[in-house]
């Protein structure tokens, strides 16, 4: 089988993992508020075949690159989704508690999702990533932060099982934020999608920081672009909104976009409902053991915190000082790495020591995983360093 054909159906069997996914939420959901057997048996096996689809894509993807696809945005977010839903599963194994993999689904497809919006195609590595101790160093970060999204998941689980969603707390007001902050991102991915099939592209040139004359191709409208900014086809001057030529204007655009579309999406279900997002997840913890959640969040910290000791710096300083001769260069990525590694230490001291349990670890849970997603995603595309690439 030529290489072709394998990336056609690493494509195919991806897609159609997605598909699963989708459709497994119905009978997962069903099966948490109403612990109907088959509806979980049914919701079980769409997500172990989805799962099943999505190891295939990983291995076929592999055969036809000749690598480990972990060397893009695409593939690391597609990996990190892959395993998140791995993660869920044996976790499932080990507490039977179905609505953590209920919660587990949308996180991972909203992952994969994110994913998607960048380029599909396998690019040969450049020389800095030709080494087997990227794969060792990408999987492992990739599967330790999947680990530790699964707190992120049982740490909204226990906070909607406790809190009384229908007062106006900094509690119900913080967890209603993150809910926003989850649909931009779904809007950001929506209309990503949705610009990249209905969209020419645009190519806009300007001045960049170094006064030298630069493209940029916009998918999206510009809404924001730099200084004097024209189109190359007819010399028209576009965009609303000028800023410093310092600054990346086309990816200022990206988050204005994701902004103003995911904050419809939010408005429009908070009119449609006449409810909180909260509001609308509280039944489906109901039936939740608030003290099984807290006990699967600190145990998957527990597990993923070392992994994340060995993928995100032990095995990363071994891949750095061979591509590019030194341990440790305070590049971005390793220093949000550090941070990262920090915030988790400092979890795991305030619960053994100081008895943080409840809300402060569920808290704690979510924070971490901000840090993982700004690490992931902010600093890869925003913050220019040795990472940029991916």
């Amino acid at each position: 089988m030529n290489t072709e054909s394998l990336m056609t159906i690493s494509n195919q069997s991806l897609c159609v993992a997605f598909i699963f996914l989708l459709v497994a939420i119905v009978p997962v959901a069903l099966s948490v508020t109403t612990k109907n057997k088959r509806t979980k048996r049914l919701g079980m096996s769409l997500t172990i075949a989805a799962l099943l689809l999505q190891l295939t894509y990983f291995a076929l993807r592999w055969l036809a690159i000749g690598h480990a696809p972990v060397s893009n945005m695409y593939e690391f977010m597609t990996f990190f989704g892959i395993m998140l839903l791995a993660s869920a599963l044996l976790l499932y194994q080990l507490y039977k508690q179905i609505v953590v993999v209920l919660f587990s689904i949308p996180f991972s497809l909203i992952i994969m999702g994110f994913g998607g919006v960048f380029t599909r195609d396998a690019s040969p590595l450049i020389p800095a990533l030709q080494s087997n101790w990227l794969s060792i160093h990408v999987i492992t970060v990739a599967f330790s932060s999947a680990i530790l999204s699964i707190a992120f998941a049982t740490g909204i689980i226990y906070l909607l099982r406790t809190l009384d969603v229908e007062t106006q707390t900094v509690h119900t007001r913080s967890l209603e934020f993150v809910m926003y902050c989850l649909v931009v991102l779904i809007g950001f991915i929506s209309s990503s999608m949705f610009f990249s099939f209905t969209s020419e592209e645009k190519l806009i040139q300007f001045e960049n920081r170094e006064q030298e004359v630069e493209n940029a191709a916009y998918i999206m409208p510009a809404l924001i672009v730099n200084q004097d900014a024209v189109l190359v086809d007819s010399g028209q001057s576009i965009g609303v909104i000028e800023i410093s030529n310092m600054l990346d204007a086309k990816k200022s655009n990206t988050i204005l976009w994701a902004f103003l579309i995911g904050t419809a999406l939010y408005l429009i279900i908070r009119m449609l409902t006449r409810k909180k997002i909260i509001q609308l997840l509280k039944p489906l913890t109901k039936k939740v053991n608030s003290t099984v959640m807290d006990e699967i969040s600190y145990r998957a910290v527990v597990v993923g915190f070392p992994l994340f000791s060995l993928g995100g710096l032990l095995f990363a300083m071994i891949w750095a000082h061979l591509a590019w001769g030194r341990f440790w260069g305070w590049d971005p990525k390793e220093v949000w790495a550090l941070v990262t590694w920090l915030f988790y230490a400092a979890f795991l001291h305030l619960r053994t020591s100081q008895g943080w349990e409840g809300k402060r670890t569920a808290w704690m849970s979510i924070i971490g995983f901000g840090l993982i997603v700004f690490n992931q995603v902010f600093v890869n595309l925003v913050i220019a360093g040795l990472h940029s690439y991916a």
